[in-house]
C-alpha cells in the first residue's frame, strides 16, 4: 500500500530554565514586555508532524512517502532516519532556506513558551503521484506548508485516493472556504477536541454539518480517549494505559500512524483507531516525539488489553 504521509518536517529545540516564568514577568510592565531567561539546558530533536507519523508507521512495518521539505541543515535529520530506516521519498530539499524550527523553553512548573520559524515549510514539497495506484494509496494531511495540504486534497479527489485531513496546529492560517473544500470528501476529518471547535468556527458549520462533508470524524480527547462519529452514530475509544506519561508532545501524530496502519490493514473504524491509542500510549512514556519504540509482540499485547465498547 501506498502511503502518503504530507506535513511537516522540523528540529525540536528544547530549553529548560531552572525557575519560574512568573517571578520574572513584572504584572504592571506586560504592556511593554522585555525578558530574557538563561536556560540550563538544550536539546535537538527530529520532529515534525509528517517526520513523527512516518516514524509511527516504520515501526508499524510499512514505508510511508513523506511528502514534506527540509533546509539546508538536513544532514542530522537524514542520519536519524537513516538509522530508523525511515524511507526520504518525497521530501524536497530547500538550499535558501533552514529546516523548520521549534525553540521550546519549559520552566519548573511545566509552562512552555514556543518560537516557530517555517523556514523551509514555507515551500511546497510538489509530489508526482502519477505512478501510484489510486486503489493501492492513502493519504494524510497533517500540518505543513498550506499549499500543500489544499493541492493535495484536490489531487487525491481527483485521482479518487482516500485521505485523512488533519490541519491540527495550522488551523489559526486557514479560511473557512479553504477548510470545507479539503474536509469535503475527505474519508476522516480528525482533530482534538479544542481544533474541533475551531473547525466549526471558522467553516459556521456544526458537527452534524461537518459530517456532511467527510465520511467520518475523530475528535481526540486525550486522557478521555477518541470519538468517533460517523452519520447520527458516535462510539467512544478508550485509551490505553501508558506505564509512565513523561511527555504528551507527539502523541496524536502517533495515533495517526496506527490508525493508517489499521486502515490500510483492513481493520474497521474503530478497530484502527485503537491500534492509534496504543500508539500514543508507547510515544508519551518517553521525552521526545521519535523516541519511542516497541515490537510486534509488544504492541499486540497491549492492543490485547483493550477494547471498544
Amino acid at each position: 500500500m501506498n502511503i502518503f504521509v504530507s506535513g511537516s518536517l522540523a528540529y525540536d529545540r528544547i530549553m529548560n530554565f531552572p525557575g519560574q516564568f512568573s517571578d520574572h514577568i513584572m504584572p504592571d510592565k506586560i504592556h511593554n514586555l522585555n525578558v530574557s531567561f538563561n536556560v540550563d539546558s538544550l536539546v535537538e530533536r527530529p520532529g515534525g508532524t509528517a517526520g513523527n507519523i512516518s516514524y509511527c508507521l516504520v515501526l508499524l512495518g510499512e514505508q510511508p512517502h513523506t511528502l514534506a521539505t527540509i533546509g539546508y541543515d538536513y544532514s542530522r535529520y537524514f542520519e536519524w532516519m537513516e538509522k530508523n530506516s525511515v524511507p526520504k521519498s518525497g521530501i524536497k530539499v530547500i538550499n535558501e532556506q533552514p529546516t523548520a524550527g521549534a525553540y521550546i523553553t519549559t520552566d519548573m512548573g511545566d509552562n512552555q513558551i514556543t518560537g516557530f520559524h517555517p523556514g523551509a515549510m514555507l515551500f511546497t514539497s510538489n509530489f508526482d503521484f502519477s505512478s501510484y495506484k489510486p486503489e493501492e494509496s492513502i493519504g494524510i494531511l497533517a500540518p505543513g506548508n498550506l499549499d500543500d495540504m489544499i493541492n493535495y486534497s484536490r489531487i487525491y479527489k481527483e485521482k479518487g485516493i482516500r485521505y485523512i485531513f488533519d490541519p491540527g496546529q495550522s488551523l489559526p492560517i486557514w479560511t473557512g472556504d479553504g477548510l470545507k473544500e479539503c474536509i469535503d470528501g475527505a474519508d476522516i476529518l480528525i482533530a482534538n477536541d479544542y481544533e474541533m471547535g475551531l473547525i466549526t468556527n471558522a467553516t459556521d458549520l456544526d458537527m452534524a454539518a461537518l459530517g456532511k462533508l467527510a465520511k467520518s470524524i475523530i475528535t481526540t480527547k486525550g486522557e478521555d480517549g477518541s470519538l468517533i462519529t460517523t452519520g447520527d452514530t458516535s462510539l467512544t475509544i478508550p485509551v490505553v494505559k501508558a506505564n509512565q506519561v513523561l511527555d504528551p508532545t507527539g502523541a496524536g501524530d502517533s495515533y495517526r500512524g496506527g490508525l493508517i496502519k489499521g486502515l490500510i490493514d483492513g481493520k474497521d473504524l474503530a478497530e484502527s483507531a485503537l491500534m492509534g491509542s496504543v500508539c500514543a500510549s508507547f510515544a508519551v512514556e518517553v521525552k521526545g516525539t521519535q523516541e519511542y519504540s516497541f515490537t510486534a509482540a509488544e504492541f499486540q499485547q497491549r492492543l490485547s488489553t483493550v477494547k471498544v465498547g
